[in-house]
């Protein structure tokens, strides 16, 4: 029976250091350990075939970076990718997915066989509608994105 509670308790200690450096309070302690070192290289041909398909999804066009608009005008993004099989093109603001409702229309068009046009429309805009847009494009190969940045401004007559 000892010998079975050692090995418990060997078991929970191992797991639980284990399982603090992967949360960052190892022997670096707090945040320091959790920091984004950068992303790895690519090194073998199998890797560069899978991340460098002919085929992935990649956005080809968007709107400007940064925009500006006017409170009660229209807001509107635009979104071009490519890839086989067609892309599917998803619109987020602050990271949350967005659905069409009754002041945000979402379109699409087929460009060719091999590429979709997306374009999001916010009418009218309000000082809500401020925030950082990101169009993202997806096929079985790849997830492209590009983001925009929207801030509102007051017209004067």
């Amino acid at each position: 029976m000892r010998v079975w509670a050692a090995v418990v308790v060997m078991a929970v200690l191992v797991w639980g250091v284990g399982e603090a450096q992967r949360r960052g309070g190892g022997r670096r302690g707090g945040r320091r350990g959790n920091r984004l070192r950068g992303l790895p290289r690519v090194t073998n041909e199998a890797s560069t075939a899978y991340y460098d398909h002919k085929d992935a999804a990649k956005i080809t066009w968007w709107s400007h970076f940064e925009t500006e608009y006017i409170l009660g005008r229209k807001i509107v993004f635009m979104c071009t990718a490519t890839g086989d099989p067609v892309p599917h093109i998803t619109w987020y603001k602050n990271g949350i997915e967005l659905y069409a409702h009754s002041f945000l229309q979402l379109h699409e068009y087929d460009e060719d066989p091999k590429s979709i046009k997306s374009k999001m429309e916010i009418d009218p805009a309000t000082q809500m509608d401020a925030g950082y847009y990101e169009c993202q494009a997806n096929n079985k190969y790849a997830v492209d994105s590009k983001g925009f940045m929207a801030d509102y401004s007051l017209e004067f007559e």
